[in-house]
């Protein structure tokens, strides 16, 4: 892992990859910036990281901008690790299954079929 690739932490959720390039431009030339989004919502996960030219900006910009206040919030600037193996997780939440297996459409128990006409409606008093 590059000795200029910094992770920062504890960031905005409304602060954006251009805020971070124009910050962290204070301390020399930035490379690349990646804003870390959730998947799902599409919304920043809080942290990012940082690439700068030199290993000497990138410790620069530690000294400068860790635990200083960046948008209202105390951020975390250190230089980037590898990221950890992980166990590979199950789709899902995986897990569960057991029971007896039913058939694709039977409902069981469970009540009948939910569409179709079921009439008027009448008003109540």
């Amino acid at each position: 892992m590059s000795q200029a690739r910094l992770f920062v932490g504890n960031l905005s959720y409304q602060t954006g990859e251009t805020d971070l390039q124009d910050y962290f431009a204070q301390a020399g030339s930035v490379l690349s910036v990646n804003l870390m989004l959730d998947k799902m919502t599409g919304k920043s996960r809080g942290f990012a990281f940082v690439e700068f030219a030199t290993p000497e900006e990138a410790q620069k910009a530690i000294d400068q901008f860790h635990d200083q206040d960046f948008q209202g919030r105390k951020i975390t600037v250190n230089v980037a690790r590898p990221r950890e193996e992980r166990a590979p997780r199950e789709r899902f939440g995986g897990g569960g299954g057991g029971g007896e297996r039913r058939e694709r459409y039977d409902r069981g128990d469970r009540g009948g079929d939910r569409g179709g006409e079921r009439g008027e409606r009448r008003e109540r008093y």
